[in-house]
């Protein structure tokens, strides 16, 4: 379902989208882009990460998540968000989004990118430009559009771009010493701005002509992109944009993480911005789904039998094989009111009406559009309530579809929580309310490929 929303959020000073001079690889065909481009650096598993890196030595996956070499005398512990020794820890299964040994990895990445620059691996624009990036999913009959620029980071009490989601301060952290070492945007966030008649009608014009860049990724999507540097067309672009505010749809770590490499260097050159696809709310936009919960070391049984306490419990037949998952992930996309499915992959059981006693461990300070999401009650009234489970990385887990969640569930000798998408108007509801959605709790598609165009800070 496409984000959308009733009105712009009050006191929006606007979006400043500013054009840039990007970093891109200098050979342009789609293969060979497809080989060194990387999905977001949080939904690169372990594996991925590897089979990445493998496709090609300038994949872009070695500089997001780069991997060094445990220090004399140190085991490997391999962390989301770097590669340790021979034991990579990359994506979502790792659990912190962040690095083991931050400055490390992030001195590993800075070396790398100068030595693909000084071989002329990537090359750098003459000009600033924006850039109008289209995404086609397969079969789908709808199109994603967006801008790509150097967007303002808001001052301190703006609403031009609200976010949605708590952050994991190790996951900041450990990008922001990469923005600092690099001095380069290796990947976007995306923004998902109001809509603006103006916005559309330029990128239908720029869409006309041919892409300066185009692949095919492993999952059929098409992404294209055109560089606009006319500076009549870049006014007109940046002035629509200016009158629209933005909800953070994807990249609360890497935006916090740019703020964060703001103040600790408020002086450095292209700190005050952060490179982002701004996408419209509604049609031409984004669609969203749920990211599931795996809590390790929770029997079925056990589990079960605790969210009895605070839950109606309902048995979920459940298939064996491939139609254990088509089964799983009808239900996640089904539509019948508010419930939770707890599996380990061979057994299942839907609990519905949560009891006053676990409505009652959701904070009642909260604005209402908080305390009323799923993933919320998820947390606060089964995971640590009945469950007795602290919610951080290391004790909960999180999956970006039904095939890991219950792939992590069984390697870990578990329970995968299976939850249903907040709607978009919840996201945008929660935004404006000032209010933040527990880490890792939307998932935004389809997204942009990481590697195609990259913003150095430094003009």
């Amino acid at each position: 379902m496409p984000l959308s929303s009733d009105a712009p959020p009050p006191a929006a000073t606007g979006l400043e989208v500013r054009p840039f001079r990007a970093l891109t690889y200098r050979l342009r065909d789609p293969e060979h882009l497809a080989r060194v481009s990387s999905p977001a650096y949080d939904l690169v598993t372990a594996a991925g990460r590897e089979s990445l890196a493998a496709a090609d030595p300038y994949n872009i996956v070695r500089l997001i998540l780069p991997r060094v070499e445990p220090p004399p005398g140190r085991g490997d512990e391999p962390a989301d968000g770097t590669v340790t020794g021979g034991t990579p820890g990359a994506g979502p299964a790792g659990g912190t989004d962040g690095f083991a040994d931050p400055a490390r990895s992030a001195a590993a990445a800075a070396e790398e990118l100068g030595r693909w620059q000084a071989e002329g691996v990537l090359e750098r624009d003459a000009g600033p430009a924006l850039w109008l990036y289209e995404l086609r999913p397969p079969g789908s009959p709808t199109t994603t559009r967006g801008w790509l620029g150097a967007v303002a980071l808001p001052a301190a009490g703006s609403r031009a771009v609200l976010p949605h989601e708590d952050t994991y301060p190790l996951a900041v952290e450990g990008r922001r010493a990469l923005l600092s070492a690099t001095r380069t945007d290796l990947e976007p966030i995306v923004l998902a701005h109001d809509p603006d008649e103006e916005v559309t009608a330029l990128a239908d014009a720029v869409a006309a002509r041919p892409a300066d860049l185009q692949l095919t990724d492993a999952d059929g999507v098409q992404h294209l992109l055109w560089r606009v540097g006319e500076p009549e067309l870049l006014d007109r672009v940046r002035a629509a944009l200016q009158r629209t505010g933005a909800v953070i749809a994807d990249g609360h770590h890497r935006f916090a993480a740019a703020q964060a490499h703001a103040r600790q260097q408020p002086s450095a050159p292209g700190a005050d911005a952060v490179l982002a696809l701004v996408t419209p709310m509604g049609a031409g936009g984004l669609r969203v789904e749920a990211i599931h919960r795996v809590v390790p070391e929770l029997p079925f049984e056990e589990a079960v039998a605790a969210a009895s306490a605070g839950f109606a419990v309902e048995p979920f037949p459940l298939p064996t094989g491939d139609d254990a998952v088509d089964a799983l992930d009808r239900w996640v996309h089904g539509t019948d009111g508010a419930a939770w499915l707890v599996t380990d992959g061979r057994s299942a059981a839907v609990l519905r009406g949560p009891s006053p006693d676990v409505l009652a461990a959701v904070p009642g300070e909260a604005p209402e559009a908080w305390r009323g999401l799923d993933v919320v009650l998820a947390h606060a009234g089964l995971v640590e309530h009945l469950w007795h489970r602290a919610d951080d990385p290391g004790s909960v887990l999180v999956a970006h579809d039904v095939p890991q969640a219950l792939q992590l569930a069984r390697a870990r000798e578990g329970v995968a929580v299976l939850l249903r998408a907040p709607s978009p108007a919840d996201v945008a509801a929660v935004a404006r309310a000032g209010a933040r959605m527990p880490r890792k709790s939307t998932l935004f598609v389809p997204k942009p490929r990481t590697g195609l165009v990259l913003r150095p800070l430094e003009d």
